[in-house]
């Protein structure tokens, strides 16, 4: 079996941040795909559901993680921007339908993109569930 550049596995969100995760403050915003031949920035789609591309910034409350880096950002695929449950400053968040996507980078390094369908409180959080589509 081969795998194509660009696949994604499903992971649990637990297991890509056991120790939680807060959303950085302001951090939410549209990804945008660059054209060199035009020099425009247009919205960005997923190549897959064709659904536009939102990035938000968080900080993994890992303890393990030590002295390292522990902010990432975790792209979230949905037709309205997502909106932080309580919109108080670093809340924590979970993400639903969570995905990893290992690639190589230019110095040979392995690195890995992650991707989620949605983002909320934390399960047993005061908060009430999802607000990453806009109301119907």
């Amino acid at each position: 079996m081969a795998l194509k550049g660009g696949t994604r596995f499903s992971v649990d969100g637990n297991d890509v941040f056991p120790g939680g995760c807060v959303l950085v403050p302001d951090s939410i915003g549209e990804v945008e795909d660059y054209d060199e031949k035009t020099g425009r920035r247009t919205p960005a789609k997923d190549k897959l559901t064709g659904q536009r591309v939102w990035q938000v910034r968080v900080m993994d409350l890992d303890p393990e993680l030590g002295k390292r880096s522990r902010e990432t950002t975790v792209k979230i695929i949905g037709d309205y921007q997502p909106v932080p449950p309580t919109g108080a400053p670093f809340e924590a968040v979970e993400f639903d339908g969570m995905t990893v996507t290992p690639y190589v980078t230019n110095n040979n390094r392995m690195a890995y993109s992650l991707r989620a369908i949605a983002m909320r409180a934390p399960a047993g959080s005061n908060s009430a569930g999802t607000a990453t589509k806009a109301p119907a």
